[in-house]
């Protein structure tokens, strides 16, 4: 028997919850025609601002849209606030069991996890063990997959910390959604996202020890899969966008080359 899937905007008996009643009386006056024409309006613009990706591994390299989907999902402000308390708390112990992993190991040492599974890792590094790091942080930037599931709670799939990619995306959506839809949102006091890339910058520069750190961000090039995401976060972060040939070391410091010579590096996104 297939599990039943949790329906986000309507309840068991089909009435619209209560955080989706102001959206269900708005899309009902909408007809399917202007959905259409406002799902082309936004590929439109997609298409026009380059918000787009390519597949690794396709030969042709071709650029796909993002998709978009006109019908939002709306968190109430109750049930965000408790997800969100969750997911500072996760990323908080990622960050502790990573700082013990490379100092004292208790959690080694208790057998709390098999040694073998974090040392004989292929991504841990030797190399870091009791080097103390800029507030022992070692995951800044956390992407944490999150599904709800058909009980009607969140569950994380997976951590992503390698430098989890997509932000730009859910940045550009915001700002294509104000613009088709300026009536929806004056129905509701929804939360800004627009500040995330002055958040980003503070993070990347609490990174490093020094006081006025530059801060750069690197991309393989724009023919990467990513690179509108790199060119969107550099620009709106308004720090300079590098690839490897821009960059050297010299006396155990990374440098930039500049129109005005070299330029030290503090920290690499």
């Amino acid at each position: 028997m297939a599990t039943p899937i949790f329906n986000e905007m309507m309840d068991d008996k089909g009435h619209p919850r209560a955080h989706y009643e102001a959206f269900d009386a708005w899309l009902k006056g909408c007809s399917p025609e202007m959905v259409q024409l406002k799902q082309t309006e936004a590929d439109l613009i997609s298409r026009r601002t380059g918000i787009t990706f390519s597949l690794n591994g396709d030969e042709d390299g071709t650029e796909r849209l993002i998709p978009s989907d006109l019908i939002p999902r709306i968190i109430d402000a109750q049930e965000w606030t408790e997800l969100e308390k969750g997911l500072v708390q996760r990323v908080k112990a990622i960050n502790l069991f990573l700082h013990d992993v490379y100092h004292q190991q208790n959690i080694l040492k208790a057998g709390l996890i098999p040694s073998d599974q974090v040392l004989a890792n292929a991504q841990f590094l030797p190399m870091m063990l009791g080097l103390d790091l800029p507030h022992q942080t070692y995951a800044h930037i956390a992407g944490v997959d999150i599904v709800r599931h058909s009980d009607g709670g969140f569950y994380v799939l997976e951590d992503n910390l390698r430098v989890p990619s997509g932000v730009s995306y859910m940045l550009s959506n915001r700002i294509l959604m104000m613009r088709l839809f300026p009536d929806l949102f004056r129905r509701y006091a929804v939360r800004p996202v627009e500040h995330y890339p002055a958040l980003l910058l503070q993070t990347l520069r609490s990174a490093s020890w020094v006081e006025q750190p530059t801060v750069v961000l690197h991309t393989p090039g724009r023919f990467n899969s990513a690179y509108f995401e790199h060119a969107f976060l550099a620009k709106q972060m308004g720090i300079e966008l590098v690839e490897g040939s821009d960059l050297f070391v010299r006396d155990g410091h990374v440098f930039m080359q500049t129109t005005e010579g070299p330029q030290q590096v503090d920290v690499i996104y």
